[in-house]
């Protein structure tokens, strides 16, 4: 094999071969074929892009034989001559002017150019680096320049073209090169890889453009050095990756997607594995940046693969796009802001890794800063929580009071909505959880003037159809198959204060009465119904473990070994089927389920069943549009992004309308329902007036905590001082 550079090796010849330099190499073809060509030329722009190339081709079209040509014959003496590995013609000079800029340089360029060509039709000075000629030098050569013997040909090449002084540029023909496109930049370096007959990997070839910053030359010299150092299985991404120095892609979707779901331990983790691989914090944070850049682009612009604004493989512009759809537009852009001053204070920093740890908590605290990109961030969490909760495609979430709740507390059967959407409902129910009857009412705010419509006195209708039994008890009702568990459904109760339970519209404890005359009186909890099942699912092999009522741990066990998996299926994925051996998974869309199969997810939820579950599944994922949503708030608060969110609970969902009542039907559990109890007497009608509780109701709590003391017992706090908010 050849010893000579890879550039050197496939250098271009004729204009054709020259790569993403058209409108040079276009107007200079036909000034040849019009034979109108000038005595001076000057080539500019940056390093590498081709100048002195297209210097020495035009060399070759204005001395061959059959010339001037747009196309050398290459077969002629001038044409061997000035070949990719020819000799040289004595007829060309080239000169460099970083050593040979002086005056004295000049006059003797000047005294020799003179004398005509010794064997072609021109006598050309290629002068490269023009602009390190000196002004005297300048001088000396202006009057050559500008009237040269019919002979003389000058091109000058340079990266500054500023530098050159104006009585020179005048007299010559400028023509500016550019930076060459990334696409046409790494189609180039395909060809040569192929030429090479070395393997590259797909994730390679765009490090390398991006390494060459646009020019060829430099673009060729990396590729050149990965080649040279390629194994038996070729040019490998971790290869590249460690040579050239950039950041793996894996570490750069650990800290997008801990940032996204606030999860500061994976955050940090990364920054200690990128400090202790020894790379450099600096060279991180700016692949963050480009990386961040990317997802803001995504997200505005969704095609934008197809329009050419991002340049990456398939399988990471899938994993991209999948990032972009968790984000909130305010909190990306807030997160590309913070990474870019960040890295703007890194330069010069005696500590980057503190630099890198500071950038990372900046982005994931937004409640830190009071500015309006924060304030606009943590809206965009509070509704990625409310969607992470109810899902895409699922029922809204009502809250409803639990079974001991306050006596004066009724389930209300439509809650009003806060005025812009779901924000600020979830705010007003976090701020307000127990609404006028105290906080363990877990109502959600009513306005004052008005009284809720759950305590109107019911209209007079007629006597209701007896039912064919009796309801039965909260705490003893049996849970249908297949449907999640509740906190609602669990056998013990729960103390007063705490928060109320959010549940799927339709599916909770609560439901409208089947007849507005068997609405409970005001001021009676009402007794929970069994849940309403649209369609049963499919019984569960007996014998074994049902996936259905398991999904919730099934999630849970998910979420500790990877976030997106959980967020992907807690999103868009339910349990459509199971026959013993095969878990078949329902998504509502196609590219759900196509995320879930190229992102590795389906190897994290098989380990997980593994390891949790000692069952070995087999998998299958579908398309199911009623798919969505399937996943309950996980425990301990907070909804879908643990922790994101006021005060650190998550942000409930908004309460919604709920169905519109229907007659009462028979259970369709496939349980044996227990013996039903007495049914209990009708009490009488109690209007709204004599409802009104006294003074001495002994059923009042007068030990009710608020305000300081509820928040020391409840949260262990010290308050430090208390200010009025009436100066």
């Amino acid at each position: 094999m050849s010893s000579l550079a890879l550039y050197r090796r496939y250098r271009p010849e004729t204009f054709a071969e020259v790569i993403g330099q058209e409108h040079v190499t276009d107007p200079l073809q036909q000034a040849l074929r019009n034979n109108r060509v000038n005595h001076a030329y000057l080539f500019s722009g940056p390093r590498g892009c081709g100048k002195t190339t297209s210097a020495r081709i035009l060399a070759r079209c204005l001395n061959c034989e059959q010339g001037p040509t747009p196309t050398p014959c290459g077969e002629c003496r001038s044409c061997q001559d000035l070949a990719r590995n020819g000799p040289g013609s004595i007829d060309v000079i080239e000169i460099d002017a970083a050593s040979h800029g002086g005056v004295d340089d000049a006059r003797e360029l000047r005294e020799k150019a003179f004398f005509g060509p010794a064997g072609s039709r021109y006598k050309i000075y290629i002068i490269d680096e023009a602009h390190m000629v000196t002004s005297a030098g300048f001088n000396a050569l202006l009057k050559v320049v500008e009237e040269p013997p019919e002979h003389l040909k000058f091109i000058f090449a340079t990266t500054e073209p500023e530098k050159v002084i104006g009585t020179i540029r005048s007299r010559t023909h400028h023509y500016p090169f550019r930076l060459v496109p990334p696409g046409t930049l790494r189609e180039y370096l395909g060809e040569v890889c192929q030429k090479e007959d070395i393997p590259v990997a797909e994730g390679v070839l765009p490090l390398v453009v991006r390494a060459g910053q646009g020019s060829v030359r430099d673009s060729m010299s990396v590729m050149d050095q990965l080649l040279a150092g390629a194994g038996a299985d070729g040019v490998t991404y971790p290869m590249a990756t460690s040579l050239l120095g950039y950041t793996d892609g894996s570490l750069l979707d650990s800290v997008v997607e801990a940032f996204a779901t606030g999860d500061g331990a994976a955050a940090f983790e990364v920054v200690d594995h990128v400090i202790e691989g020894g790379n450099d914090p600096r060279r991180f944070v700016a692949d963050l940046l480009e990386r961040l850049r990317d997802l803001v682009i995504l997200a505005a612009v969704p095609d934008a693969a197809e329009k050419g604004l991002i340049d990456a493989p398939a399988d990471v512009l899938e994993r991209m796009q999948a990032q972009a759809e968790i984000f909130g537009a305010a909190e990306l852009s807030r997160a590309a802001d913070l990474v870019n001053e960040g890295l703007t204070e890194m330069r010069g920093a005696n500590s980057p890794r503190l630099q890198l740890e500071l950038i990372c908590a900046r982005v994931m605290l937004p409640a830190a800063y009071g500015d309006e990109r924060s304030v606009m961030a943590r809206l965009d969490r509070i509704e990625r929580g409310v969607n992470f909760s109810a899902g895409t495609g699922a029922p809204p979430m009502q809250y409803v009071p639990a079974p001991d709740a306050h006596p004066g507390a009724v389930a209300p059967a439509e809650a009003p909505a806060a005025p812009g959407g779901g924000p600020a409902a979830a705010r007003a129910a976090v701020r307000n959880p127990g609404g006028p009857g105290g906080p363990g009412a877990g109502t959600a705010p009513a306005p004052a003037p008005t009284p809720a419509p759950a305590v109107q006195a019911p209209a007079p209708t007629p006597p209701p159809a007896p039912a064919p039994a009796p309801a039965p008890a909260p705490e003893t009702a049996p849970a249908a198959p297949g449907a999640w568990p509740t906190a609602a459904s669990a056998g013990g109760g729960r103390r007063s204060g705490a928060w109320p339970t959010a549940t799927p519209a339709g599916q909770g404890p609560s439901q409208p009465q089947s007849q507005p005359q068997q609405q409970a009186p005001a001021g009676r909890p009402q007794a929970p119904s069994q849940p309403q099942q649209p369609t049963a699912p499919a019984p569960a092999p007996s014998g074994g473990l049902d996936p259905r009522m398991l999904w919730p741990n099934i999630l849970e066990a998910v979420k500790n070994r990877r976030r997106f998996t959980w967020i992907l299926l807690s999103q868009n994925a339910q349990v459509s089927g199971f026959d013993g051996t095969t878990l078949q998974l329902g998504f509502a869309s196609a590219g759900a389920r196509d995320n879930f199969s190229a992102s590795g997810s389906e190897d994290v939820l098989r380990q997980a069943l593994a390891e949790q579950f000692n069952v070995q599944w087999k998998i299958e994922a579908v398309i199911d549009p009623s798919a969505g949503g399937s996943a309950p708030p996980p425990p301990g608060g907070g909804s879908g992004f643990g922790g994101g969110g006021a005060g650190g609970y998550g942000a409930p969902a908004a309460p919604s309308r709920p169905a519109a009542p229907q007659q009462s039907a028979p259970s369709q559990n496939s349980q044996p329902a227990p013996p039903p109890r007495p049914p209990a007497p009708e009490p009488p009608s109690v209007s709204l007036e004599d409802d009104t509780p006294a003074d001495d109701d002994p059923d009042l709590d007068e030990s009710a905590l608020s305000g300081r003391d509820l928040i020391v017992r409840e949260l262990g706090a010290t308050v430090l001082d208390e200010f009025s908010h009436d100066q």
